[in-house]
């Protein structure tokens, strides 16, 4: 059951050394927890390992994986924040999420954080990531964030990034207090349809 305090795990999908996008985020960590609207774990896939995912159930993997998926599994909602890579968000969190079982997110209020060099790619992260989240039938917050370079000054955010990075964890934690304990029938892919036969 949701309490007053949401969980919320934010992954920061990266395998970089940690930047201004995992600063940003984690900054508004910081203020959404000293309020009490939350209790935040944060992912930093560049300080994690996990495997490539090629099938093998997470608990038999000898590295971060399995307590990686189980803190995503764990959370009342999730935040992925993503660099923007070739058009679309990384391939470290397309292997993280490979790895997690739909269960963990079905349901789950998910919000997302992008990040690019120009406001060229806005909506390409966010669009794709979009996509695997419907199938794992998350609750995927309507509005993200989408952070360039003119969002920060000496690599602090500005105060419009901070307090979209705000809004947006409120919204996640207002989400997944209005759905607690709710049903939604996350939806599976659809089973393929046989196709009619062609008349004679």
């Amino acid at each position: 059951m949701v309490e007053n305090t949401v969980r919320v795990t934010v992954v920061i999908g990266s395998a970089t050394p940690p930047g201004r996008l995992r600063r940003a985020v984690a900054e508004a960590l910081e203020r959404a927890e000293r309020t009490g609207a939350i209790a935040p774990a944060l992912i930093d896939l560049a300080e994690v390992r996990i495997a490539n995912a090629d099938g093998t159930p997470p608990e038999q993997l000898g590295d971060d994986t399995a307590a990686t998926v189980a803190a995503i599994a764990a959370a009342d909602a999730v935040v992925l924040a993503t660099p923007v890579y070739r058009g679309s968000f990384t391939g470290v969190l397309k292997n993280l999420l490979d790895h997690v079982p739909v269960e963990a997110l079905q349901d789950t209020p998910v919000g997302i954080v992008a990040m690019g060099a120009t406001p060229h790619h806005f909506l390409g992260a966010e669009s794709h990531l979009r996509d695997v989240l419907a199938f794992f039938g998350a609750l995927v917050a309507p509005v993200g964030v989408y952070l360039t370079s003119a969002d920060f000054a000496d690599g602090v955010p500005t105060e419009h990034a901070a307090a979209d990075l705000d809004t947006l964890l409120a919204a996640v934690a207002t989400l997944a207090r209005a759905t607690d304990g709710l049903s939604l029938g996350g939806a599976r892919p659809l089973p393929r349809r046989p196709k009619p036969p062609k008349p004679s």
